[in-house]
């Protein structure tokens, strides 16, 4: 096993000094702290917990890894951010963001250096390639997002399944007997996300139990030009029954279609979109939604990351956060409405 006396040997330093770099508690040269990095990187050093927690070398800062593309929709990012950001701060931490290109390298680099003192790790994928690398560094880490095989590290997800009944249920409940759920596009990989699949797989389970048929359309490419490629299919599709939207920005171009083909979503077809509260309450019209409960979901992995921090073993590996429908104008004539 690679100790600091190891390092301190490849570096040609003292062990002291090696501890010094890792603490930040004493000014350390610039190419002194390059060569002990330097030989941390080539061993494959990494402090152990324990002693970093006993020394008092704990940094304060939580490492929120996010996956951010040109095509990521960031209204469902921010309240994940706002919420882990604003627990972070009532506990006197701070979190320092960590993009998704980093990969391995990056959190093999914040570990290494002693800069965070646990992961976050949002977008989860099923097979996540990091998760090996997670459960390696040991430290405390919660993910948002459910893989197949969890290697160990705690989870915490929407109940996409739950969130797919719910929408149709809706449909069905105010009088439609087609459905039309609006899924990823071609070629897309929703399939590595498990709430995705989950979503989809509960509006077919939800349909197939109501006696009601459902299509799920798959638009040939992401934006505004994939739906509008589908505009027939769909527009034809809400003059005989209901349609659900599973992002806000797909909800609102849906909502643009059904006005300009002279359809009154208020009136003459259903739409239940996945989306937060307030977004529902910003589209042109208030539309039903199912909310992805953004934080809520980002509050309760905070409270079991900083669980793990305080060495607590009392929490499950697993957390399932229910979704909430709310009833707004597109889903006219519910027995239940007001």
């Amino acid at each position: 096993m690679v100790t600091s006396k190891d390092v301190a040997a490849l570096a040609g330093v003292s062990q002291s000094t090696v501890s010094y770099v890792m603490s930040g508690s004493r000014s350390i040269s610039p190419a002194t702290r390059a060569r002990v990095e330097a030989a941390m990187e080539q061993l494959g050093y990494h402090p152990n917990a324990s002693a970093r927690a006993l020394a008092g070398q704990r940094a304060h800062v939580l490492g929120l890894v996010v996956h951010v593309t040109a095509r990521t929709e960031l209204a469902g990012v921010l309240p994940f951010v706002e919420t882990v950001t604003g627990a972070a701060r009532e506990r006197e931490y701070d979190v320092v963001l960590v993009t998704g290109d980093e990969g391995d390298a990056g959190l093999e680099r914040l570990a290494r250096r002693g800069i965070v003192d646990a992961f976050l790790v949002m977008d989860v994928t099923r097979r996540d390639p990091r998760l090996g690398t997670l459960a390696r560094l040991g430290r405390p880490t919660v993910l948002i997002g459910r893989p197949d095989e969890p290697l160990g590290l705690h989870w915490v997800d929407l109940d996409g399944r739950r969130a797919g009944e719910l929408a149709v249920q809706e449909l069905v409940a105010v009088g439609h007997r087609e459905v039309i759920v609006l899924g990823e596009p071609v070629g897309e990989p929703g399939e590595e996300h498990r709430f995705i699949a989950d979503f989809e797989d509960g509006a077919r389970q939800a349909a197939e139990r109501a006696g009601v048929p459902v299509a799920l359309v798959r638009p040939p490419e992401r934006g505004w030009a994939g739906v509008l490629a589908v505009r027939d299919r769909l527009v034809e599709g809400a003059r005989r029954g209901g349609l659900v939207a599973r992002t806000p920005q797909v909800a609102e171009r849906v909502l643009q279609l059904l006005l300009e083909a002279g359809l009154d979503p208020a009136r003459d077809t259903a739409l239940v979109a996945m989306c937060e509260d307030d977004v529902a309450r910003r589209l042109r019209l208030p539309v039903t939604n199912v909310s992805t409960e953004s934080r809520p979901l980002a509050r309760r992995a905070v409270d079991a990351l900083f669980a793990r921090l305080q060495g607590r073993t009392d929490l499950p590996d697993e957390q399932l956060v229910t979704p909430v429908l709310t009833r707004r104008t597109t889903t006219p004539g519910h027995p239940d409405r007001p």
